[in-house]
């Protein structure tokens, strides 16, 4: 395959950059970057290109769900992608206090309801205008975790608890057992994948902005669910689940008042 024309790589990086409400950014082997911080707390954000892609599961995948049923999807857009789920510094940052139960200002903040992180969101992007943040939908959470991977999780078609941050003595069909931590680990403690993006893959399940739903059986472009739901969908697995559960295809449907020691969330800002 030949080398991509320029019209073709600019399609592939964001329109926009940087921003008036990055206070850093820059290009590394991963891709682009930027950076905001809320008194003197730091996140990245990751950018992710658009794509098509293979979205759920195919048929002869171990520990798959009936939910996730194959399917190709377009994004026509890319976005920029936090590179770490939420953590406690950033969210005591915005919000003034701190729920979650394994104390740690790097670590992710969790027991965190889906109508709280949107509060969270509110007062983030009243201090920083311009930025726009919300949370992913479910078909970009997907795209951004699997990097252009097919297998059921970016590592391949294996993890360990050294890459991922699950219950080791639940491995994946096929695998050894392993560390079982009990508690979440800090954000960026385990590897990241190809786009720059840290535990996708365990650690805490992740909110994403669409009501649970069926998949379409047929190719779609830009997906955001349901109009109306019941649940939210979470996305990624945490530190309490077999291995199975931390799948890229792994689906979630959560009452928008749960909240646990296993759920947290991740920032994005674009369509």
């Amino acid at each position: 395959m030949g080398a991509l024309s320029a019209p073709a790589v600019a399609a592939l990086l964001p329109p926009v950059f940087p921003f008036d409400w990055a206070g850093e950014w820059g290009e590394d082997r991963y891709g682009p970057w930027v950076a905001f911080r809320v008194k003197g707390v730091r996140q990245c954000l990751r950018w992710v290109p658009p794509g098509r892609f293979l979205m759920g599961s195919p048929a002869g995948e171990a520990q798959r769900s009936t939910d996730e049923a194959q399917h190709w999807v377009t994004l026509t857009q890319g976005l920029w992608l936090a590179d770490t789920a939420c953590t406690q510094a950033l969210w005591q940052a915005v919000m003034g206090e701190n729920p979650s139960r394994f104390q740690g200002a790097q670590r992710p903040v969790e027991q965190v309801d889906w109508d709280q992180v949107q509060q969270f969101i509110g007062r983030l992007n009243d201090l920083l205008p311009g930025l726009d943040a919300c949370l992913p939908t479910e078909a970009q959470w997907e795209h951004a975790c699997r990097a252009g991977t097919r297998t059921p999780f970016w590592f391949g078609d294996q993890i360990t608890p050294e890459q991922v941050n699950y219950d080791g003595n639940h491995p994946y069909p096929g695998g050894a057992k392993g560390l079982y931590r009990e508690q979440t680990v800090e954000v960026r403690a385990l590897p990241c994948n190809a786009w720059g993006l840290y535990q996708m893959h365990g650690n805490v399940w992740e909110w994403c902005r669409d009501w649970y739903g069926d998949y379409p059986t047929e190719p779609i472009e830009d997906p955001t669910g349901p109009e109306t739901g019941l649940r939210r969908v979470a996305r990624g697995g945490c530190w309490i689940d077999r291995a199975g559960h931390c799948r890229s295809a792994r689906r979630s449907g959560r009452g928008p008042a749960d909240r646990n020691d296993g759920l947290g969330f991740r920032l994005a800002r674009g369509p």
